[in-house]
């Protein structure tokens, strides 16, 4: 059932029109009797069943989601290349280009409608049609066919990763979602990572009831999708709100308490404002918004341009077989994923953002010249275990970094929109940064990833040093950030 979400609430006051009305609405009275009702144990106990209801079910439509939009190459190698005549001139490169530029214009209309019909629904219904669209791959007989489906994915696909962006950041303090962003991700990567294996064991269908191998990983693939979409319209919840219990989940009181405590934390726990056009594309002047997307932008491009070229850098450029090559693959990510989670509990139990994004901006900076002037494979392949690592436990920070130093949920879903766009478009260039004439080094492609790490860097210093301005202008009392006096950025 959809979670409604009213733009008015009559018993909030609107910090962004009435900062410094002094008379204080019935709710905000009761907030620290609401607060102080609930144990530090009971605090932990609910916020685990939050966990266990939000985490896994999004992380599970995270997974299929990437396996549906990069199972292109498992296909190819199924049979699809020849039934397709994709080996003519750029007909591949064209088709996996294809699912970004949809997913960059459908993402503002897309994310919006989160707000008005419910995570419940929007979720639910957006799976279930990559669900259709996938099993619709199986289908297609031509390479257009191919490429126009591969634009509807991606306009299916857009809303997704804003989205969940922002309706994980709506049930947490600022200072409990680096963790929840990392096992969130790693859910989603380490179940995606088996999409291989499972595409390996579709390809053994070929033939049976007349179709090929490749046809039977999208339709498969598409009825997993959809499973998938069931088991989200069944688990997942709305906005936290007074009055929408979802069947197992929190009671009236403790989704008051979970209001009151993000309330006290940032002040924005309800909209109180209808969704105005205009005034949501104005967050767009705000230079901050475009620097937290400037640094998603360099990290994925780093990050997808090692998803697709790993495999022959290791082969061409540091001499791996073709097995150890496959092999060596996921030792780095391993990795990485413990570094993203152990920084994760870190950075949120020291409530810091800027300085994990440039310590790993500098351990993967450390990494990429070893990768290009290494004596031996080994040491170069050390250097492939720093550039990832920092590349990837550096997304869920980027990430939580923006979440924290914003407030308002329009503003809230025009960042994780900005955000996310400017990452499908890091994807975009990430294809393209290890050309193959580079083979087998790839020197200027390990040099564009250097100046993507070193903006990282300098972009991520620039706003810590205008934030610690802010920060004291505020303590000074001259200036208010994000129309709250009690608001403080995350540093």
């Amino acid at each position: 059932m959809a979670t409604d979400i009213k733009m008015n609430i009559d018993s909030k006051v609107d910090h962004e029109e009435h900062f410094g009305d002094e008379t204080q609405s019935k709710e905000e009275q009761e907030y620290p009797s609401i607060l102080q009702e609930f144990s530090k144990e009971d605090e932990k106990k609910i916020l685990r069943r939050i966990d266990w209801r939000l985490l896994p079910i999004t992380g599970a439509i995270y997974c299929v989601s990437l396996v549906d939009r990069t199972n292109l190459g498992n296909a190819a190698i199924a049979g699809m290349t020849r039934d397709l005549q994709l080996n003519l001139g750029m007909r591949y490169s064209i088709v996996s280009l294809l699912f970004f530029p949809t997913a960059i214009i459908f993402e503002i209309p897309v994310t919006i409608f989160i707000r008005f019909i419910g995570p419940r629904v929007f979720f639910t219904v957006i799976c279930m049609t990559w669900a259709l669209t996938m099993i619709g791959f199986g289908f297609v007989n031509h390479w257009h066919q191919l490429a126009g489906v591969r634009l509807v994915l991606g306009a299916l696909e857009a809303g997704f990763l804003p989205g969940c962006l922002y309706f994980l950041s709506t049930w947490y303090k600022r200072h409990e979602l680096h963790q929840r962003y990392a096992i969130w991700f790693l859910t989603a990567s380490c179940c995606g990572s088996f999409g291989n294996i499972l595409a390996y064991g579709l390809m053994q269908m070929d033939g049976r009831h007349g179709l090929a191998g490749w046809r039977w990983i999208f339709i498969m693939e598409g009825v997993l999708t959809g499973v998938v979409a069931i088991a989200g319209g069944i688990l997942l919840v709305g906005f936290p709100k007074v009055g929408k219990r979802a069947w197992g989940f929190l009671n009236d009181r403790e989704i008051e308490w979970v209001i009151a405590r993000i309330n006290a934390d940032r002040a924005d726990a309800e909209e109180t404002k209808p969704f105005h056009f205009p005034s949501f594309m104005a967050h767009g002047l705000e230079l901050k918004i475009w620097g937290f997307a400037m640094i998603f932008f360099m990290l994925s491009v780093v990050g997808f341009s090692f998803a697709f070229f790993l495999p022959l850098i290791l082969r061409g450029g540091m001499g791996f077989s073709m097995a150890a090559s496959q092999c060596l693959i996921t030792p780095p990510y391993i990795a990485a994923a413990i570094l993203m989670y152990t920084e994760g509990r870190l950075g949120d139990r020291y409530k810091v953002r800027a300085p994990i994004l440039i310590t790993n901006a500098i351990l993967a900076l450390i990494g990429l010249p070893i990768m290009a002037f290494g004596p031996n494979s080994g040491a170069k392949y050390t250097g492939v275990f720093f550039v990832v690592m920092g590349t990837l436990a550096n997304i869920p920070t980027a990430m939580v970094y923006q979440a924290n130093n914003i407030r308002g949920h329009w503003k809230r879903v025009f960042c994780s929109i900005t955000f996310v766009g400017l990452g499908s478009a890091g994807g975009i260039a990430g294809s393209l940064v290890f050309r193959s004439q580079d083979a087998p080094h790839y020197r200027p492609g390990i040099y564009a990833c250097i100046a993507c790490e070193a903006f990282v860097i300098l972009i991520t210093m620039a706003m810590t040093i205008k934030f610690r301005r802010d920060n004291a202008k505020q303590a000074a009392g001259t200036k208010i950030i994000e129309n709250d006096k009690n608001f403080r950025y995350t540093i």
